[in-house]
């Protein structure tokens, strides 16, 4: 019998690019399907998808990510973030096999001051964090089996990401303003695509519903997005680019459409516990994933 893949929903975002790049680094089977093909809006070719697939686990990494535009697009980010994510859970419940959604930080407002824990109660600040909040309970009820994983401040080589826009600022600005007064933990696609493998792994061998439930998957240590900046051009000087200067802003002094909140640390312990995973400080992580964008060619660097 042939080996079956995992399924990732979503192809073209970070998160699915890097999920891609450790499987075959692993030489892991799997398949990375988007639209048109996998249309989460209207749920409008799922079972195809399954049928042609016949996955052995499903990664929802399929998401509305634009933060501040979601404020004028209530609908379609609900449709996207929570019905389609229910939509890939009861497809996998009906298939017994182990599904993964992808959570947010954002599901916080910020106002606790240590890293929040599984069992902190949400209150998403903005659009797209009801959208992801209410994803949970949904793929949930649609999946008792399900693991819901939230994470923050993802940055990857690929798509858009705070490293990859402090790195194209870098090329076309003298002075770049940054929030200093909200912090979290960067956490590296490519730690964070690993550590699912492996989470996939255990739910694959997992009897019962023992693994179930929501799980905070960050790097260690925190920064603030202005000190998170200050250590990027800190390290793109190093490598002989050059950077322009920074300046330390509060967010009342940024205005953005959706509210952010002001603390995003994650106390990943449960996972460590449950699973066997710990993703590493975010500092070496960060000059990986500088190294790999300065191996690129320069085309696929503006991808």
């Amino acid at each position: 019998m042939a080996e079956r893949p995992i399924l990732v929903a979503g192809k073209s975002g970070q998160l699915a690019r890097c999920l891609r790049d450790s499987a075959t680094s692993r030489n892991v089977l799997m398949v990375a399907v988007g639209r048109p093909e996998l249309d989460l809006e209207s749920g409008e070719g799922i079972d195809r998808v399954m049928a042609a697939v016949e996955p052995l686990a499903i990664v929802n990494a399929a998401a509305y990510t634009a933060v501040d535009t979601a404020e004028a697009e209530q609908r379609r980010a609900f449709e996207v973030n929570c019905g389609g994510a229910a939509l890939l859970a009861d497809a996998a419940a009906r298939r017994g096999i182990p599904f993964i959604h992808i959570s947010t930080d954002y599901v916080f407002d910020g106002g606790k001051p240590s890293p929040y824990r599984e069992d902190d109660i949400p209150a998403p600040l903005n659009i797209y964090g009801s959208s992801k909040f209410a994803s949970e309970a949904a793929v949930l009820k649609a999946n008792p089996r399900a693991a819901v994983i939230r994470t923050s401040w993802v940055y990857s080589p690929y798509g858009n990401n705070f490293v990859r826009t402090m790195l194209r600022l870098s090329e076309t600005q003298l002075t770049v303003r940054v929030v200093d007064d909200q912090r979290g933990t960067p956490t590296s696609a490519a730690d964070l695509a690993a550590a699912i493998l492996v989470i996939v792994e255990r739910l694959r061998s997992a009897n019962g519903c023992d693994d179930a439930g929501i799980y905070h998957l960050a790097s260690e240590g925190e920064i603030s997005w202005y000190g998170f900046a200050v250590a990027i051009f800190g390290s793109l000087a190093r490598r002989g680019r050059r950077v322009p200067r920074l300046q330390a802003v509060t967010t009342a002094d940024y205005p953005t459409p959706a509210r952010r909140p002001k603390n995003s640390c994650l106390d990943s312990s449960k996972a460590e516990r449950v699973f066997g995973v710990r993703l590493p400080p975010w500092r070496p992580s960060l000059e990986a994933c500088l190294d790999q964008l300065q191996e690129m060619p320069k085309e696929l660097r503006a991808c």
